[in-house]
């Protein structure tokens, strides 16, 4: 019987795996149907019981109205939940990068040979670890809000912007009057997400070999350039996996960014909610929502992994 050849990620070595068993993984058995038995007949006696004890009616046809809507002109307009999920896209985007830029910065300071710059990115990373996300993000919004943004003065200079340029920022962030509260949440979710991505770039970095360092300093490399060269883009290979949780993380946390009042998914979900009384309807499409945007972004994800894997080996 032929065996096929597969090359682990995480050893050089290579295991040898027959095909019947790879075609084995993917076959449900009796088990497993009972397991999807279970979970519908869980989710029969949970609708069943909103309608008999809460006697709710069910009314979907809100949803199509605050997805999308025609404006006085006749033209198709988001509407407040696609804006919503688009602020949150655009929050974790944005948080993720300026936690990478954090965590490549803070994960060489953990493996940096002077003890100072160690205690300080330790003290950082155990500082936004044991806390709870939403203390976090008020106490140091508040900060941001009042202290740093106006100094940077971004929303000031973007409110003078017209034309493409006013179009661009509004796209890519928020509208020049709320870009001063968008960049203070994604400063917040940044720094947050920060402290995980700090131990994922320890790891990575720490999982380069030491030879391949010396053999690049042997041939004259600087130090900035091995770290640049040889040790980050093994290290950023290894790392996709955990980067993409971490992303996936950070889509679930900018839920946080709400409680300051940036309209995101889950900001325009607790709006609506209020307003149209159809709280089951509404908050389930958002959990929908949340879950093929997620869901995507897994995809994506193990799509660039098995690059990754295909380039190594």
């Amino acid at each position: 019987m032929s065996a096929t050849l597969e090359i682990s990620a995480e050893r050089p070595t290579a295991r040898l795996v027959p095909p019947a068993v790879r075609r084995q993984r993917l076959r449900f058995g009796w088990l497993d149907v009972g397991i999807f038995l279970v979970l519908a007949l869980a989710a029969f006696y949970v609708v069943h019981r909103v309608n008999r004890v809460l006697v709710y009616h069910w009314d979907w046809s809100v949803i199509p109205i605050y997805l999308l809507h025609r404006n006085a002109a006749g033209r198709l307009e988001a509407g407040l939940l696609l804006t919503g999920l688009c602020v949150t896209i655009k929050v974790a985007v944005w948080s993720l990068l300026l936690g990478i830029v954090v965590g490549i910065v803070a994960g060489s300071m953990r493996l940096a040979p002077r003890p100072v710059l160690r205690w300080l990115a330790r003290c950082y990373v155990e500082l936004i670890r044991n806390s709870p996300p939403i203390v976090f993000i008020f106490v140091f919004y508040f900060f941001l809000s009042s202290q740093i943004t106006p100094l940077l003065g971004i929303g000031d200079a973007a409110g003078h912007f017209s034309g493409v340029p006013r179009l661009v920022v509004t796209v890519l962030a928020a509208s020049p009057d709320q870009l001063d509260s968008f960049l203070s949440g994604v400063m917040c979710l940044g720094l947050f997400s920060g402290a995980y991505i700090t131990e994922i770039m320890r790891a990575g970095i720490g999982s380069v070999g030491v030879s391949q360092i010396e053999a690049a300093r042997a041939l004259g490399l600087g130090r900035w350039a091995v770290f640049r060269k040889v040790v980050l883009p093994q290290a950023l290979q290894r790392m996709l996996p955990a980067l993409g949780g971490q992303f996936i993380v950070s889509i679930k946390d900018s839920a946080f960014v709400s409680l300051i009042s940036i309209p995101d998914l889950t900001f325009a979900t607790s709006e609506l909610s209020d307003t149209t009384h159809r709280f089951f309807e509404v908050w389930l499409f958002a959990a929908l929502l949340y879950f093929v945007v997620c869901f995507s972004c897994a995809l994506a994800f193990r799509r660039l992994e098995h690059r990754a894997r295909e380039r190594r080996a």
